[in-house]
């Protein structure tokens, strides 16, 4: 009511103020529409520019991490982190420790769950077999890997005492150890010039990363490493890409945003051959397994470096998020087809409870698995050892 009274009075002052009666009503209407809209405008204009403030400095931020990340600096953590981090630092690690708690969230879902359904049970039968088959699916072993880890226990029940958990780790140890197709520590010796690893898999796998660190694994071997900035289409990917190349001694050859990811493969391997290095490592596109045209490309920039580099790339290691599960399986799978892989290289393996896909990648694929990563730090990305794997996956806590 108080509205009308006051729509009432703007149209009398409308009317006094030389609009025709007959007009007044609607033209107070009319006004008050106008202003509300204006300030609807207002209020819009700045929520985006609000929002865009935030973008950039989300963007400043994603730029500062990668460059910390790079030069191997912790990250602005929270106090307790950042008490957490310095306790890691001033109390070294050994090689094994490391793998033990990168598995740790692996162990814990895995180990875990099977000690409670051995305590559950009061003999070891079908029903207890059953639900190990799903806690290993459910750990991302996979459909085929768990069936036969599954029909081998079956086999093997006389050997296992349900009182003692520690013989049922050790028999599901072996039989998944079995499964497990390592890759080794050692890369190919090519007859004549560099030893070319070229990096695939899909956007956010951390391809640059691992190209990172194992460049600056190659360096202090002593070896001369180049690196091929191929991913040309990422924003920053081959300042990235450089960042690294200056932490690790690295040379770095790039072309602008947007080139053609071939002609950067040919000026790497010129100059790796030129510069007579030790290893060229080529970045390329991330790109989704799906399409069949950047897949396509990939096989481009193949053809382009053995021209250059007869035999080469010698490796094709593709790199697989261990937290993305089976999906992880179905990218190697494609790539596997398309640009021969010859090793497998999973990051982010101490970020998710469901390790077991480093044993369904291995056994359904009949991939080696060369290098995972357990960490943040360079010596967080390990060679892949199976029988440390499998020892880590069943220590005493």
């Amino acid at each position: 009511m108080d509205f009308q009274l006051w729509l009432n009075e703007l149209a009398d002052f409308l009317v006094a103020s030389g609009v025709p009666a007959e007009h007044g009503p609607m033209a107070a209407f009319g006004l008050v529409y106008v202003g509300l809209t204006l300030v609807s405008l207002v209020v819009v204009v700045l929520l985006l520019r609000r929002n865009l403030r935030i973008k950039e400095r989300s963007a400043e931020g994603e730029a500062a991490q990668v460059e910390e990340t790079a030069k191997g600096e912790p990250l602005a953590e929270e106090p307790d982190q950042a008490a957490a981090a310095l306790l890691v630092v001033e109390e070294p690690v050994n090689l094994f420790q490391r793998m033990r708690q990168g598995l740790a969230k692996t162990r814990s879902s895995l180990v875990g769950r099977v000690d409670a359904l051995l305590g559950s049970h009061a003999r070891l039968d079908d029903d207890f077999l059953e639900q190990l088959e799903e806690i290993l699916i459910t750990a991302d072993f996979g459909m085929q890997a768990t069936q036969a880890l599954i029909q081998a226990l079956n086999g093997r029940l006389k050997e296992i005492d349900q009182h003692e958990p520690g013989q049922l780790h050790k028999v599901l140890g072996e039989e998944i150890r079995a499964r497990l197709k390592t890759g080794g520590s050692d890369w190919a010796v090519p007859e004549s010039g560099p030893l070319v690893i070229m990096v695939v898999g899909v956007n956010g796998v951390g391809k640059t990363t691992t190209i990172g660190k194992l460049a600056k694994q190659f360096v202090d071997q002593g070896k001369k490493v180049v690196l091929g900035a191929g991913d040309t289409f990422r924003a920053a990917a081959a300042e990235q890409l450089e960042i690294w190349g200056t932490r690790s001694g690295a040379e770095v050859i790039r072309h602008t945003e947007g080139s053609d990811p071939a002609a950067v493969a040919f000026d790497a391997a010129k100059a790796a051959v030129a510069r007579k290095a030790d290893v060229l490592i080529l970045d390329t596109a991330g790109r989704l397994h799906t399409k069949v045209n950047l897949m396509e490309e990939l096989k481009k920039v193949r053809r382009v470096v053995d021209r250059e580099i007869p035999g080469a790339p010698h490796e094709t290691l593709l790199v697989l998020d261990a937290t993305t599960g089976q999906n992880a399986l179905i990218q190697a799978r494609i790539f596997q087809e398309t640009v021969a892989v010859s090793g497998i290289a999973l990051t982010k393996l101490d970020g998710t409870a469901k390790g077991g896909i480093v044993v369904a990648i291995s056994s359904q694929l009949d991939l080696p698995v060369r290098l995972i990563g357990v960490g943040e730090g360079v010596d967080d990305l390990r060679p892949f050892d199976a029988d440390e794997f499998v020892a880590a996956l069943f220590a005493n806590n």
